[in-house]
């Protein structure tokens, strides 16, 4: 992939991520600093860093899928990869 097909590719999935919403704030994860890393590679495999606002969030699995199926069906991503990690540990200043 070109380098303006990989920016086209990850300026939607910032888009995408902008669309999913914390259960308990209403504010998408990306603006929440939720969002620690995204690496997508030439070949179209994604990978995401991700936490949460607290560690012990009950809606932990229906986020992290939430984000895996929406960036999944964003065309030139082949295969993504959700990682979810507590360090450094999310706060309200992020």
């Amino acid at each position: 992939m070109t380098a303006e097909e990989k920016l086209a590719i990850e300026e939607r999935i910032v888009e995408v991520l902008k669309t999913v919403y914390d259960p308990e704030i209403p504010v998408d994860i990306y603006s929440l600093g939720l969002i620690y890393r995204i690496e997508l590679q030439d070949d179209g495999n994604l990978e995401v860093d991700m936490t949460l606002t607290a560690p012990n969030c009950p809606a932990a699995d229906f986020l992290v899928e939430d984000v895996r199926m929406r960036i999944e069906g964003i065309t030139g991503i082949t295969a993504a990869t959700i990682n979810l990690v507590f360090e450094p540990e999310w706060d309200k200043e992020m």
